[in-house]
């Protein structure tokens, strides 16, 4: 088990540095994926519960992106008391970048291993 959590420790943090070079983070990243991904705005309450943190985390990532001009804040029509996040055209575009750049770890992870063994350790992970 410590050689598996040093091993995702230091994918993390390659995966981290390679998309800090354009800005973002892990963190960011998952958000802007939400986003593209309802292909709408959400509530931050709703983006809390689909990337799994609490709502002051939420609150704090989306101001980060909304300096970064990546995410805006909206007004619910429905609900006075719910604020919505959005993406940007910029955000759609880092998210865009944010993509090439996962799949570029990806594809280097998978030419380290060869692909025989990429193909047996994805079927232990799906296992575990």
């Amino acid at each position: 088990m410590a050689r598996l959590f040093e091993v995702a420790h230091r994918l993390e943090a390659r995966v981290e540095a390679a998309l800090g070079a354009v800005g973002l983070s892990l963190a960011k990243f998952g958000v802007l994926k939400v986003l593209a991904e309802a292909g709408d705005s959400l509530p931050l309450s709703q983006l809390a519960e689909r990337i799994q943190c609490v709502r002051s985390n939420i609150t704090q990532l989306v101001d980060r992106l909304e300096a970064d001009g990546l995410v805006r804040r909206l007004d619910d029509p429905d609900d006075r008391r719910v604020v919505r996040a959005a993406l940007t055209q910029a955000g759609r575009d880092s998210f865009g970048e944010g993509i090439r750049i996962v799949a570029a770890q990806e594809r280097a992870v998978t030419e380290a291993l060869g692909q025989s063994d990429a193909a047996a350790l994805n079927g232990a992970l799906r296992q575990l």
